[in-house]
């Protein structure tokens, strides 16, 4: 399948020239784009230097910084638009591993979403403070609990779609961001009835540079699950 990696990116100068080499050196098969919000640190300088490396890498430049949540619908339509079979969206931090990416575009041939889980197979943390874990197992629980969808991690951010299902989505009306994005986007994958897998992977925090995690993030995805329930109860999704 014709396959494009998403990685959006704000202040990720640091990290950003070893995702591109760990993603397409062994995958030369592969494109990748970064949608890069205005990051003042320079990381589409590195991008576009590394473009004269990398044929197959690709960088769309924001005019500030959105949200996660804009950036991969973004990167969703760029990836429609220009006919990829299997899009994967991946964190700029490492945080995901690259070696994972075509574990994840293999499954593909038989589901329409794979889900890189942390949670599917016991708990696949590394170098998370023991609150920051608790936060999200729980924050999992209950939007399963609420909106009754069968995955056991649905904030997660390390997956791959067929871009058949993405095209099945109605894109412009989804308006959420970061935790919230990834279960309004897994819910209406759901309601779709598309064929959904959650894959074990081992995640592993960033090392270099700031969360992009907030209080707003996190409020925001508590409201969510409960729109998604009302939205599912009268039929609105």
């Amino acid at each position: 399948m014709k396959t494009l990696i998403i990685s959006p990116s704000y202040n990720e100068s640091k990290n950003i020239e070893s995702l591109v080499e760990q993603v397409l050196g062994p995958n030369p098969n592969y494109h990748l784009l970064v949608v890069d919000d205005n990051s003042p640190d320079g990381t589409a300088t590195i991008v576009k230097e590394l473009q004269q490396k990398y044929t197959n890498l690709f960088i769309e430049e924001r005019p500030g910084k959105a949200g996660l949540g804009t950036a991969y619908l973004f990167g969703f339509k760029w990836a429609l638009k220009n006919g990829y079979e299997a899009i994967v969206q991946m964190d700029a931090d490492l945080s995901h591993d690259p070696k994972d990416v075509p574990k994840l575009v293999e499954e593909l041939k038989e589901n329409d979403l794979i889900i890189g889980s942390r949670y599917v197979d016991g708990v696949s943390v590394v170098n998370w403070p023991i609150r920051r874990l608790i936060l999200s197992y729980g924050a999992n629980m209950y939007s399963r609990t609420i909106t009754g969808m069968p995955i056991n991690d649905g904030t997660g951010g390390f997956k791959a779609w067929r871009g058949t299902l993405l095209e099945k989505i109605q894109l412009d009306k989804v308006r959420s961001q970061g935790y919230s994005f990834q279960i309004e986007m897994n819910f209406r994958a759901w309601r779709k009835k598309a064929r959904i897998k959650e894959k074990p992977i081992i995640f592993t925090d960033r090392t270099i540079g700031e969360s992009k995690m907030s209080r707003a993030i996190m409020y925001e995805a508590i409201w969510m699950v409960w729109r998604l329930r009302i939205w599912k109860i009268f039929g609105w999704i």
